[in-house]
C-alpha cells in the first residue's frame, strides 16, 4: 500500500498542476476573446484563427481540468442524498462507480479518440474556415484528457481502499465543498432543528392539556 499511495500522490501533483495551468488559460480565453471582440468591432478587423484558439483553449479547459476537478471533489453530486450516507458507503458508491462506468468510459474515448488525432496528425489536416488553425491540437485533447481523468480515477480508488481496509483518511470528506453541499448540508441541519422544534412543541402542548 505504501507505493500505491506514493504513485497516487505523484497522479494528484500531476493533475494539480495541470490544473493550475487550466485556471490561467481561463484567463488567457478572456484576453483573446476581449481583444477580438475590440478587433472586429473597434477596429473592423477579424480572424478566424482567433475564434478558434478560443474554442481550443475553452476545450483544454474542461478536457485537461476534469482530472483535477476530480481530485478536488468538486464534480456534481446528488448532495442531499449523499450527505445522508456513511462514510463507507460513499466510498464504496465511489469504488463501483469508476470501476464501472468511469475507467471504462475513459477507455472508450481513449483508443476512439487516438486514431482521430493520429489521422489529423499525418495529414495535416486544417480547418475549413478561412484563415483556421490546424486540428490535431484539439483532437489530442480528447485522448490526453480522458488519460489523466483515468489517472485520477486509479488514484481515486487506491485513496477509497486505503480509508476502507487500511485505516486512511476519507478523501471524501477531505474533497473541496462546492456550494451545493454547502447548502445540502445547511438544508439537512435546518429540517433536523425544524423536527426537534416540532416535538418540543408537541411536548409542551401535550403537557399543557394534561394540566
Amino acid at each position: 500500500m505504501k507505493y500505491l499511495l506514493l504513485f497516487s500522490r505523484a497522479i494528484d501533483a500531476l493533475n494539480t498542476a495541470v490544473g493550475k495551468v487550466a485556471m490561467w488559460l481561463i484567463l488567457l480565453i478572456v484576453l483573446i476573446s476581449t481583444a477580438n471582440a475590440i478587433s472586429r468591432y473597434a477596429l473592423h478587423i477579424s480572424s478566424n484563427a482567433w475564434l478558434e484558439i478560443q474554442w481550443y483553449l475553452f476545450g483544454a479547459v474542461f478536457l485537461l481540468g476534469a482530472g483535477f476537478v476530480f481530485l478536488r471533489n468538486a464534480h456534481v453530486r446528488i448532495d442531499v442524498v449523499s450527505s445522508r450516507l456513511t462514510a463507507r458507503t460513499r466510498n464504496w458508491i465511489d469504488v463501483v462507480g469508476i470501476l464501472v462506468f468511469l475507467l471504462p468510459l475513459c477507455y472508450l474515448m481513449i483508443i476512439l479518440g487516438w486514431p482521430v488525432f493520429e489521422r489529423s496528425w499525418v495529414t495535416g489536416e486544417m480547418s475549413p474556415n478561412a484563415g483556421g488553425l490546424i486540428r490535431w491540437p484539439a483532437y489530442l485533447m480528447i485522448p490526453a484528457g480522458f488519460a489523466l481523468l483515468a489517472l485520477q480515477a486509479i488514484s481515486e480508488l487506491i485513496k477509497r481502499f486505503h480509508f476502507l481496509y487500511g485505516g486512511g483518511p476519507d478523501a471524501l470528506a477531505q474533497g473541496a465543498s462546492s456550494d451545493v453541499e454547502q447548502l445540502a448540508r445547511e438544508i439537512a441541519l435546518a429540517e433536523h432543528d425544524r423536527i426537534e422544534s416540532a416535538a418540543a412543541a408537541a411536548v409542551l402542548a401535550d403537557g399543557g392539556r394534561k394540566s
